[in-house]
Formats: structure tokens, C-alpha cells, sequence
């Protein structure tokens, strides 16, 4: 007899894979440039060309240290460079040792989960969230998945369904800023009343309460839009990074846990990261992708393609009738379905060849995410039949 909870997990493809399949096939079909794939957050921006120098550069090196074995939390070498770099860019006073590197944010955040988790705790997730969030909790961790509901008018925290939330057995909070699926970006107001709340309760319950601030979209960001590094806020942080969508790479799979020194207990939440990595069987993160990150500290993929289609997209949505919170960074847009229900609607989109995320995905119903890292002739082929939805709902004649 098998685990029938991994069973059904690995026989049922999220929503987003499934469309992201569908549309494949669909292709085959009626041709890859007549379907409108907004499924899959996968970079359209070319990595930057410091990537391929660091390639080639560790290429040219010993192939046994490229392809070998590093210690299992990263190579030393490279874990100083990148708290170098973060305490330049942040002015914080961290070493190698505050680091951990993983395959990618989606090992970074199971490992954290798992170090934090114990029996009966909680952890709190702001709606609209990325869904793998939950399994990680639950699936991966043995705790409980707590979804507090967003403001509706900007979707930033709503406070008062966040205190009613917290109680004695959370044990963290995470946060996504810029946010998957809404590229919104919590105001540092939010972040101050999130912070002082935290403060009040744990000091109430007698025991930290972590903050998880999950952020592979830190330097996707949109004018001047600023991203505050929570660890400077709020010292019982910890952060999940991943390079996939900064330096385009998400298929190589390479990120870290960050655990600063001020944090309560670090050096025991630090060892539980590490225990948790080898209780998942990650080895140690890919050596050459180490190295590149390394390499390539400071460096961000152009955002301003990103830009552009969004301000492609949302200009031509909302001129239609389509309501949506303008994103501040990432790559999505997250309006609200033309009819209450999002499944339904998205499968009529289907039929127009418009793939796009039923909101109940992300536990926020009534809308849709827009994954726009794609070419932006895509989006402009795709208006006409957006503009077509919304007349066969009446919103414009």
C-alpha cells in the first residue's frame, strides 16, 4: 500500500500546470501563435548577459569543483559573497553563515516550514496566495494552513481579520511582496502595523512569531515601487529568495534561506534549516548555479519589458470594463472575473483560446491572474479577444 495523500498529490496537476499542458496541446493543433497562454509564471525576459559570462567562466575552470559535491548549506565562498551583498545593498552585518542555499524559493520555503513546525502550530497566509503555500504547510510540515482574506479595495492585509487569526499556536506569518498573483506591493504602512501587531502578540503569548517573507520577486518592481528588507523592520524574519525570476532562471533552480543572527534561537533555527534540508534529501543546491549567483550579485534581468506589457494589459483591460488593483511589481495581473464564478468564466476564456488562472486557485475568488511574462505582441493579439468576453457579458456593447 502507498501514501494515498502523496498519491493523490502526484496524480492532480495544479490548475496552472494543467493550462500550461493544455495549451501545448492545444497548439499542436491551431498553432503555438494562436494560442494566448497567460498560464505559467515563466520569465520572458532573456537572463542577463552576466549569466552567460559566469557560465563560461566557471566552465573554464576545474570541471571537478564545478560539478562537484558543496557543503550541504553552499559553498563558503559563495554564501560570503551573497551576505556581502546583502549587507551592502541593506546595510545589515550578515556572514555565510546567516545562509543557507537551496533549489530554488519552493526548497528555501520547505525547509523553513519545516525547521519552524511542531506540533499544533499555525501558520498564517494573506489571500490571494500562491497555492503550493498550503501543501508545503500541511502536506510537507504536519501544521495548519491559516488563510487570512486580503482589503478588497487595494489588497493589502486587512487587519482585523488578521488579529482575529493569531492566537497562541502561530507560530509565523508569511508575506509575498510583491505578491504572486496580484503583483501588489505592501505599503511600508502595512508593513509597520503588520510588524507592531506581531510584536504586541508574541510578546502577549510569550514566544516569537516569525516572519516569513517569501520575496523571489524583490527586484521586479515597476516605478520606483519600494521593497522594504523586513529583516531590518522586524528581527524574527526569515527570508526565502530565489534567483529564477531576478536573474531569469527558473528552471536551474537555485535560491537560499537567510536566517539573520537577530532573530530569536537563529542558531538553533539555523541548524533546524540545515536538518531540514537533509530530512528532504536536498544534497546541496546545484554547484555551478551556486557559483553563478555568486558571480552575478547586484545583477537584475530588464524590467521594463515587463513594464511595458503591463501597462499594455492593464490599460486595454480596464478601458474594456475589467476591474483590477494596478500591480506594482512581478509579472501578473489579478482582475476580477465578469461573472462571480471564476472557474466558469475562465473556461469560457478557454474557449476564445485564452488561458488564464481561475482566482479560487490563489483563495480569492471572483477573479483571474494574467501571467504577462510573455511577448508583447501576445498581449496585443489577445485584446481583441478580451474586448470579445466582455461584450458576450454586456460590460461594453
Amino acid at each position: 500500500m502507498v501514501n494515498q495523500q502523496m498519491a493523490a498529490l502526484g496524480s492532480s496537476r495544479s490548475t496552472i500546470r494543467e493550462l500550461f499542458e493544455y495549451g501545448n496541446s492545444r497548439a499542436a493543433v491551431v498553432g503555438r501563435e494562436n494560442v494566448f497562454d497567460f498560464s505559467l509564471g515563466n520569465p520572458s525576459v532573456p537572463a542577463p548577459d552576466a549569466v552567460r559570462q559566469a557560465i563560461m567562466q566557471e566552465a573554464a575552470g576545474d570541471p571537478v569543483a564545478l560539478h562537484g559535491y558543496t557543503s550541504a548549506q553552499g559553498a563558503a565562498d559563495v554564501r560570503q559573497a551573497l551576505a556581502a551583498d546583502l549587507n551592502a545593498r541593506f546595510g545589515t552585518d550578515y556572514t555565510g553563515d546567516s545562509l543557507y542555499l537551496t533549489a530554488g524559493a519552493a526548497a528555501a520555503l520547505s525547509c523553513a516550514f519545516n525547521a519552524l513546525a511542531c506540533p499544533g502550530d499555525e501558520f498564517i497566509v494573506f489571500a490571494p496566495y500562491f497555492p503550493e503555500y498550503k501543501m508545503f504547510i500541511e502536506s510537507g510540515a504536519g501544521a495548519k494552513c491559516v488563510v487570512v482574506p486580503p482589503s478588497a479595495a487595494d489588497l493589502q492585509i486587512d487587519f482585523d481579520a488578521l488579529a482575529q487569526a493569531l492566537n497562541e499556536r502561530t507560530k509565523a506569518v508569511v508575506v509575498n511582496s510583491p505578491n504572486n498573483p496580484s503583483g501588489v506591493v505592501y505599503s511600508e504602512q502595512t508593513l509597520d502595523r503588520l510588524t507592531a501587531l506581531l510584536r504586541e502578540r508574541a510578546q502577549a503569548y510569550g514566544h516569537p512569531i516569525y516572519l516569513i517573507s517569501d520575496e523571489p520577486y524583490r527586484e521586479i518592481v515597476y516605478e520606483g515601487a519600494q521593497v522594504p528588507f523586513l529583516p531590518c523592520r522586524y528581527a524574527d524574519t526569515v527570508v526565502c529568495y530565489s534567483y529564477s525570476k531576478s536573474l531569469s532562471l527558473p528552471g536551474e533552480r537555485i535560491g537560499y534561506v537567510l536566517v539573520p543572527p537577530q532573530a530569536a534561537d537563529s542558531a538553533a533555527l539555523y541548524a533546524a534549516v540545515c536538518g531540514a534540508g537533509r530530512a528532504l534529501g536536498y544534497v546541496c543546491a546545484p554547484s555551478l548555479f551556486q557559483r553563478v549567483a555568486a558571480r552575478c550579485v547586484g545583477v537584475s534581468g530588464d524590467v521594463a519589458a515587463y513594464q511595458a506589457n503591463r501597462d499594455l494589459l492593464y490599460d486595454g483591460l480596464t478601458a474594456m470594463g475589467y476591474r483590477c488593483v494596478k500591480p506594482q511589481g512581478a509579472f501578473y495581473l489579478f482582475p476580477q472575473t465578469l461573472e462571480a464564478d471564476d472557474r466558469a468564466f475562465c473556461a469560457r476564456a478557454k474557449g476564445y483560446d485564452l488561458l488564464v488562472v481561475p482566482g479560487a486557485d490563489f483563495r480569492m475568488p471572483g477573479h483571474m491572474r494574467i501571467s504577462y511574462c510573455v511577448a508583447t505582441d501576445t498581449i496585443r493579439r489577445a485584446l481583441p479577444l478580451f474586448e470579445q468576453l466582455a461584450r458576450d457579458y454586456g460590460v461594453i456593447s
